[in-house]
């Protein structure tokens, strides 16, 4: 048997002969007529001759200088630099003739019995602890006991330790491969064993099912990834946006700084120096007043110091010695009111100050001009009264008698004309002092009668409420106390469409900031008013 198989080796390594000398004849056209090696990544000329893609890139760059390009095989001449196409074909050819390149079928492994020269193996005998090419397993014994397995050289850990015999079964029990001797007298006697192919079988059925629950958490894992990229996508868009906004908010509020600051220092200027002027008529005619004063006090010590009687006596019809006499209290007390107070410029300097600053604040607040708005008379229920410029909602004793339609509200409220289906937006408004009303926004589906159409009463609206002296926030029916006690009777709301901010603020001095909503909106944003009593009231003023 063993005289046979080397034979036909014999044979097949000169058969192998025969090719390896057609091969050696191949290889010498797949070499590069300038680095004289086989080709690496090949590019051909328009005139049809082939080269390596960097020797011919090489070549190209050095005719570059005479502007003159030709081909180094056949000289043929281009004016301009050829175009190089891939030669796809020649490139997969030339691959298998490279160093360390595996032919196709080779796994590295090499038949066992073919040593005058190497050919791939087909399979490997456990039992022989060998690999064998086509040949070669055609002459293979069939016997059972030689297991036929793909090409490998790890024979060892295809065979039991103890007993040197190769694993065909599986213990269920110990959950390992074993050999037959294991189950015939080695330590796994007794136990459940299986053939290795039926216990693979088994094993890949439940690999399978776990495939399946993989497979969908797989996808919701890669839809939840591609939902967290846009989500991160959209972050950074808007953070390039609030980046942007920012630093122009701060750039305006810099520049009004410095127009306040200007303005300041301009009133104080001027303060000065109409002080200064007062002061200095005021020194003067104190100046001119001490004159006088002196000139009749030297008058009087004069008569004071005579010694004729007559004389002395004759001055009493003096204007000098009566006004000295009788006083000029009265003067001296209009000149003391009339002096300047310094704290005037202090109070002047802090108004104008609290002025430009609750300016600059509101501004930095919302960064844009205050929204147009009015009142939609066809959404008012007809026991509210909205005022012919469309800017006042009231409470009404009498029915208004409006057209009934789909849009009207049962009771109480009303929405604006305008809808914000995007961008930044505020309106101030001034309510009433009565003690029961509401302010929001709502979508235009909110439902317009029924037990949960008032504002912040369902998931469609959000709205500000005052009761006793109190505001609360109210959204989807959950009310949310605020700490602060109503301090003044204006109301400023400040929308954020794409950011799902909705804002409230007091405008007392300073400008309070009472509650932000942030959510997701879904549908365009009307302003939303509510009034309980008759004498409730709401009016916007921005």
């Amino acid at each position: 048997m063993e005289v046979k198989c080397e034979y036909k080796a014999h044979l097949v390594a000169q058969g192998n002969g025969n090719t390896g000398m057609a091969s050696t004849d191949l290889r010498e056209e797949l070499n590069c007529s300038i680095c004289l090696s086989i080709y690496t990544h090949p590019v051909t000329l328009p005139c049809g001759h082939s080269f390596c893609q960097g020797c011919i890139g090489r070549v190209l760059d050095t005719q570059k200088r005479c502007g003159l390009y030709t081909c180094p095989d056949c000289r043929a001449k281009f004016k301009r630099r050829p175009a190089l196409q891939r030669n796809r074909t020649l490139g997969n050819i030339a691959e298998r003739f490279l160093p360390g390149h595996p032919k196709p079928g080779q796994h590295g492994i090499f038949c066992t019995y073919c040593v005058y020269s190497p050919v791939p193996a087909a399979k490997s005998c456990l039992l022989c602890e060998a690999s064998l090419c086509e040949t070669h397993l055609k002459v293979h014994s069939q016997a059972a006991e030689h297991l036929l397995t793909q090409p490998t050289t790890s024979f060892l850990e295809r065979k039991c330790s103890g007993h040197r015999r190769i694993l065909e079964y599986y213990c269920c029990q110990d959950g390992a491969p074993i050999c037959v001797s294991c189950c015939l007298a080695g330590e796994h006697r007794g136990h459940r064993v299986e053939p290795l192919s039926e216990a693979s079988e088994k094993k890949k059925e439940k690999l399978r099912k776990v495939l399946e629950k993989l497979s969908p958490e797989r996808e919701e894992t890669e839809r939840e990834a591609q939902r967290l990229q846009e989500r991160r996508r959209e972050v950074q868009e808007r953070a390039l946006g609030e980046t942007e906004r920012v630093t122009a908010l701060f750039r305006d509020i810099r520049e009004q700084l410095e127009a306040l600051e200007k303005q300041v220092l301009g009133d104080i200027s001027r303060q000065k120096r109409t002080i200064s002027l007062q002061l200095c008529d005021l020194l003067n005619q104190m100046e001119t007043k001490n004159k006088e004063l002196t000139g009749k006090i030297r008058h009087i010590e004069e008569l004071c110091n005579m010694e004729d009687p007559l004389a002395v006596l004759q001055e009493r019809e003096s204007d000098a010695f009566c006004g000295a006499e009788k006083g000029d209290k009265k003067r001296r007390r209009t000149s003391s009111t009339d002096v300047p107070d310094v704290g005037d410029l202090k109070l002047l300097v802090s108004k104008t100050l609290l002025t430009g600053l609750v300016g600059i604040v509101t501004t930095a607040s919302y960064g844009q001009e205050a929204t147009d708005m009015s009142l939609d008379i066809n959404t008012a229920a007809n026991d509210v009264s909205v005022s012919e410029d469309g800017k006042m909602v009231s409470g009404s004793q009498t029915d208004q008698c409006h057209p009934q339609t789909p849009e009207r509200f049962e009771f109480r409220q009303v929405l604006s004309t305008k809808s914000f289906p995007s961008g930044r937006h505020y309106w101030d408004m001034e309510v009433s002092e009565s003690e029961l009303w509401g302010v929001g926004v709502a979508y235009p589906s909110i439902e317009r009668e029924g037990p949960k159409y008032y504002i912040g009463n369902n998931n469609k609206s959000w709205a500000l409420c005052v009761s006793d002296d109190n505001y609360l926030v109210k959204h989807d029916n959950i009310e949310t106390p605020l700490p602060r006690k109503r301090s003044c009777r204006r109301i400023r709301i400040s929308l954020d469409f794409e950011a799902g901010d909705l804002s409230f603020y007091e405008l007392s001095e300073p400008i309070r900031h009472l509650h932000t909503f942030t959510a997701s909106f879904t549908e365009p944003l009307h302003g939303a008013f509510y009034v309980y009593w008759d004498c409730d009231w709401v009016k916007i003023i921005s």
